[in-house]
């Protein structure tokens, strides 16, 4: 049993900081018991996610349960008593005060689908989901997979269109395309009113699909699993879970449809939970709990900034922000002098900093002769001194605020 965590209160008065943006690790975060708390964000998309907090309300979860710097400043508007929790103190929030730990955790997976879907539209300059009827982005799935003889995974989005939507416009098409698929499908892939806690799918079985209605999330015991989406016409491979990984969780805490694919990678086992053994493992079993709350902070602070990369007018800027977040996620010491090389190329950094492949080249040609510490070495990514990248990107945010207050006065 986690140990009750004790109370240590915080107050502040109005006007003063409590948290600040920046390079340095986050230790604790806040739960608010009397007045106001104002969150600013650097960079203009991220701002939509700011506002004014009251009692009840939290801020710094995400940096301090990814051990993470902090994407946010908090200022206290009024006079503030805070709770201040720690990140090992977070097994005993779970059992002891489930209500807050629940909130949390939904408020992660509630940032978690806001910030794919706006990381869509800027990044892949479409609509994060399909217009039109219930159901459609999962007949949708089906065709796709059906397009690119998939049998198995569109046989599979085939069937539950079919179950969760019978009233849907494409049921007679759907029926149609099941009957044309019988002839690739082994029947026993297949076993769609498992109850068990504990399943075992085969590989390329598809667990659930883009646009499902979700009940349960997935513990991946053995084996591996493979995360997809489908956008612009192909399938994008978002993640390859390993033993012990949590995934669906999304649909469970949000009851809304799946947002991407789950296919099994290669023989697996899963152990589910639903929303009710969800709750009740809140109490009985706070491991899970806090490691679900941990990995999803980490997607969330990895999230965030990606799409506060795309604030970013200069392309070089761009470039030391994606570097230095690389760094961060990788727990690179920031104050080392010391060298680093990225797990991506030139052509791999171009990508995730949108730079069009027309451009590419005069962009990277003309970071590397402005900078003597960056190198491309076995066409991988090089840096001769940490340090230099940090000041670099510092540089490059000042340049920014200054053209931002510049133009908002002109």
């Amino acid at each position: 049993m986690a140990e009750k965590p004790q109370i240590t209160l915080a107050t502040f008065k109005k006007d003063a900081y409590i948290i600040f943006e920046g390079p340095q690790p986050a230790k604790r975060f806040f739960i608010i018991c009397e007045g106001q708390v104002r969150l600013i964000n650097g960079t203009d998309v991220v701002k939509k996610e700011g506002g004014i907090l009251c009692p009840g309300d939290f801020f710094g979860v995400i940096a301090t349960m990814s051990t993470h710097s902090h994407i946010e400043t908090a200022q206290a508007l009024t006079d503030v008593v805070l709770i201040s929790v720690s990140k090992s103190q977070f097994e005993g929030l779970v059992q002891y005060n489930t209500p807050i730990a629940m909130k949390i955790i939904l408020y992660f997976s509630q940032r978690m689908r806001y910030l794919n879907e706006t990381l869509a539209q800027f990044a892949l300059k479409q609509r994060a989901n399909e217009e039109g009827e219930d159901g459609l982005v999962l007949f949708n799935t089906g065709e796709f997979y059906d397009n690119h003889r998939a049998h198995t995974q569109a046989y599979y989005a085939y069937h539950q269109y079919r179950t969760c939507y019978p009233q849907g416009s494409y049921i007679q098409k759907a029926t149609e395309r099941m009957e044309a698929l019988k002839a690739y499908i082994n029947p026993d892939s297949f076993a769609f009113n498992q109850t068990e806690v504990s399943r075992t799918y085969t590989k390329d079985t598809i667990l659930f699909a883009e646009g499902e209605p979700g009940d349960e999330l997935f513990i991946l015991q053995s084996g591996s699993v493979k995360i997809t989406k489908i956008t612009n016409g192909n399938e994008v491979l978002l993640a390859v879970l390993k033993p012990t990984d949590i995934f669906g969780e999304m649909a469970l805490l949000e009851s809304k449809p799946r947002s991407a694919n789950a296919i099994a990678y290669e023989d697996c086992t899963v152990m589910t939970v639903s929303l009710k053994n969800f709750q009740h493992m809140a109490k009985t079993n706070p491991q899970i709990i806090t490691r679900l709350t941990k990995l999803l902070a980490e997607r969330l602070w990895v999230s965030y900034k990606q799409l506060a990369n795309t604030c970013i007018s200069d392309p070089i800027a761009r470039i030391y922000d994606a570097l230095l977040t690389d760094l961060e996620k990788n727990r690179v010491s920031m104050g080392s002098d010391s060298s680093y090389t990225f797990d991506f190329g030139p052509k791999e950094l171009a990508a995730m900093v949108r730079i069009s492949p027309e451009n590419t080249s005069s962009v990277l040609q003309r970071l590397l002769s402005e900078s003597t510490f960056i190198k491309v070495v076995d066409n991988k990514m090089y840096t001769s001194n940490v340090a230099d990248i940090v000041k670099q990107n510092t540089l490059y945010k000042r340049l920014q605020r200054r053209n931002q207050s510049i133009n908002a006065h002109n």
